[in-house]
C-alpha cells in the first residue's frame, strides 16, 4: 500500500482564524479524500481541491464517502462536520472543530447553570435584536412575545415585498418537497445557518449543548446563535428565492432549489461579514471583557483557593512542589 504522508500537522497559530475563512461548503454524491493540504472532491464530473485551512463547515449529504485520510487532514485543519440529510434540511451528527483552550467553555458552563447569570445572557441576546429600547425592565416571558412578534413581522414584511403567499411556517422533515417554495427555502437556509453556527461555536472552544433560550438539545447553543441573524439572512433571502421560482420557473420548484438557496446564503454571509460577526457576538454574550486574550495554551490544574496552579510538577503536602515536572507519578 502507498503511503502518503501529505502534509505536516500545523501549529495552531499557523492556522488561519475562524473569521478569516469561508462560511460552508455543501457536498452530496461524491468521494472526499485529500490532497496534500487541500480536500480532494471527486463527483462524476471531475476533481476539485479546496484548500483545507480555508473552510469552516463542510455539511456532507447523501451519497458522500469519505476517507480516514481526509478526516484526518479535517481534524488538523480545524473544520467542522455536519452529516445531513437530504437537501441539506436535516441535521445528523457532527464532528467537532479545533480549539485550544475551555476559557469561553468554562464561562459558559458558569453563565448556564447560575439563574441570574443565564438570566444576563437571554437579556443581553434579546437586546441584540432590539437594539434601540431598554430591554432590562421586561420579563423574559414579555421577550419571547416580542421576540415572536418581531419574527411574524419579519413575515409578513418580506412576503409583502416579494408579494409571495404566506401562511405560516409548515414544513415535513420527513418530505421536503411537499412545502410550499418559501418554507422549502426556510428550511434548507436554516439547516445552513444552525451548521455554520456550530463550527464557530466549536471552533471558539465553546459547547453547542449549553443553550440560553434553547435548552435541552445538543445544539441549543447552535440554535441560539443562529436565531439572531434569520432576520437578515435566511427570511429575506426564503422569500427571495420564492419570487424566483414564481418569476422564472412557473411557480415549478427546481430540482436544484435547495442548492440555489445555499449559494445565495452564502453569498450574503460573505457581504454581512457573518464569520465575524458570529465571533465577535459569542464572545460578547460570554466573557467579561472582549479584551481578553484570544487564546490560553497553557494547561493548569483547578485549585479551590487560587483558582488555578501550575501544571507538570510534583506537588508536597505542605503545599509546595519537588524538581520533577511529572505530576502523574
Amino acid at each position: 500500500m502507498q503511503n502518503s504522508a501529505g502534509m505536516i500537522k500545523p501549529e495552531l497559530a499557523e492556522l488561519p482564524q475562524i473569521s478569516d475563512r469561508m462560511s460552508f461548503v455543501y457536498l452530496e454524491h461524491c468521494v472526499i479524500n485529500r490532497e496534500d493540504s487541500a480536500v480532494k472532491v471527486t463527483d462524476m464530473d471531475g476533481d476539485v481541491c479546496i484548500p483545507a485551512a480555508a473552510i469552516t463547515t463542510l455539511l456532507l449529504g447523501p451519497g458522500c464517502k469519505i476517507t480516514h485520510r481526509a478526516m484526518e487532514l479535517i481534524g488538523d485543519s480545524g473544520i467542522g462536520v455536519v452529516w445531513v440529510g437530504e437537501h441539506g434540511v436535516r441535521y445528523y451528527a457532527h464532528g467537532r472543530g479545533l480549539n485550544s483552550h475551555t476559557r469561553l467553555l468554562l464561562r459558559q458552563a458558569e453563565l448556564v447553570t447560575n439563574t441570574r447569570k443565564h438570566l444576563s445572557v437571554v437579556r443581553k441576546m434579546y437586546q441584540m435584536r432590539f437594539p434601540d429600547e431598554d430591554v432590562d425592565r421586561l420579563t423574559l416571558q414579555q421577550l419571547r412575545g416580542r421576540e415572536g412578534s418581531r419574527v411574524r413581522t419579519a413575515y409578513r414584511e418580506y412576503a409583502k415585498k416579494w408579494k409571495v403567499p404566506w401562511k405560516g411556517r409548515e414544513y415535513n422533515p420527513d418530505d421536503f418537497s411537499s412545502g410550499s417554495p418559501v418554507n422549502q427555502a426556510l428550511s434548507a437556509g436554516n439547516v445552513c445557518l444552525y451548521g455554520l453556527a456550530h463550527a464557530v461555536i466549536c471552533a471558539l472552544g465553546c459547547s453547542a449543548g449549553l443553550g440560553f433560550v434553547h435548552v435541552g438539545h445538543e445544539c441549543s447553543f447552535a440554535y441560539d446563535i443562529a436565531d439572531l441573524y434569520k432576520a437578515d439572512t435566511t427570511i429575506p433571502i426564503a422569500f427571495e428565492m420564492a419570487a424566483k421560482v414564481r418569476d422564472e420557473f412557473d411557480d415549478k420548484t427546481p430540482q436544484d432549489f435547495s442548492g440555489m438557496v445555499r449559494r445565495r446564503l452564502r453569498d450574503e454571509i460573505v457581504r454581512l461579514h457573518l464569520l465575524e460577526r458570529m465571533v465577535r457576538d459569542i464572545k460578547y454574550l460570554l466573557s467579561d471583557s472582549e479584551d481578553e486574550k484570544e487564546e490560553e495554551k497553557e494547561v493548569y490544574l483547578w485549585d479551590n483557593i487560587k483558582k488555578t496552579v501550575e501544571n507538570g510538577r510534583q506537588y508536597r503536602e505542605n503545599g509546595g512542589w519537588g524538581n520533577g515536572r511529572d505530576n502523574h507519578e
